[in-house]
């Protein structure tokens, strides 16, 4: 057939154009927003709250709130804030500090010389184990104040039964946690050590030691924290300078301002000696962050 004749039966096929194009959308350039630094952040809301609580206490003295806890008979923040003042300026407060610390940080010093090496002990020695664990587990319990009678019997001077008292409050979380990391050692690395043909002393240095590292970081920040608990106990009974004494003394002749003073440099000097404890050990836990 002539491809005339095809092409004349074909049907007639219209070709749509194209769809246009849609128009363009004008999209604005996102706006900057300025976002405050992690640090900056938690910064912020630990001043506001300090602020909300230091409200709450200046409302409830001044009001003379008494809904279940009584207000009445607490100094306001502007009162503590004026004992302060004349404390700075007293020589004699600066000494109470100063035998406070000393004090805490000898028992803590003895703790950590005595209680690590125990804690690794019992953890990696059944022997061991087995006969200091009923010693740990039964005095573990006894509070500060009930070890105050007896320790001024045992030692000779008042100053050596408040360093003891002191030295048991951070005994027992160094030792306990100490036991704990050393037990949580992989046994994979373990044998793999004995493999090698490591010593028995090594297989503790390098392995053991190291594993334990994070639990006994943690067992000396709860100790510090005890062993001011401790101190304080010990100082209101039988001593005669330190943040507890001064703290008794001011309860007994009814300074109130100088009782919440005390309270507060208790607190601050716990805290800056646990921040310290956790920057002493920060840099023998730098293995963790390449591990991870």
């Amino acid at each position: 057939m002539p491809l005339e004749q095809v092409q004349s039966k074909m049907p007639d096929v219209t070709i749509a154009d194209p769809p246009a194009p849609p128009p363009p959308v004008d999209v604005a350039a996102p706006q900057a927003r300025f976002v405050l630094p992690g640090w900056a952040a938690q910064g912020g809301i630990m001043v506001v709250s300090i602020l909300v609580g230091l409200i709450v206490w200046h409302m409830g003295s001044t009001q003379g709130w008494d809904i279940y806890l009584n207000f009445r008979n607490i100094p306001t923040p502007i009162d503590v804030f004026e004992a302060t003042l004349g404390s700075i300026a007293d020589p004699e407060f600066y000494v109470h500090i100063g035998v406070s610390i000393w004090r805490v940080m000898l028992s803590f010093v003895l703790a950590v010389l005595v209680g690590v090496p125990i804690g690794l002990l019992m953890a990696r020695n059944r022997i061991a184990r087995a006969a200091l664990i009923p010693y740990i587990e039964i005095m573990r319990p006894i509070p500060a104040v009930a070890w105050i009678p007896l320790a001024i019997l045992m030692w000779p001077t008042e100053e050596s039964s408040i360093i003891f008292i002191t030295f048991l409050g951070a005994f027992f979380p160094i030792v306990l946690n100490t036991i704990n990391g050393a037990e949580q050692t992989p046994e994979v690395l373990l044998r793999a050590t004995r493999s090698l043909g490591a010593s028995r002393f090594a297989e503790f240095r390098h392995v053991v030691f190291p594993s334990a590292l994070p639990s006994i970081s943690a067992g000396l920040a709860v100790g510090m924290g005890v062993a001011w608990f401790s101190l304080l106990a010990g100082e209101i009974i039988s001593g005669q300078y330190g943040i507890g004494y001064f703290t008794w003394d001011a309860y007994s002749m009814v300074r109130t301002p100088d009782i919440v003073l005390g309270m507060l440099m208790i607190g601050g000097l716990g805290t800056a000696s646990t921040y310290g404890i956790r920057l002493l050990t920060q840099p023998m836990l730098k293995w963790q962050k390449r591990t991870r």
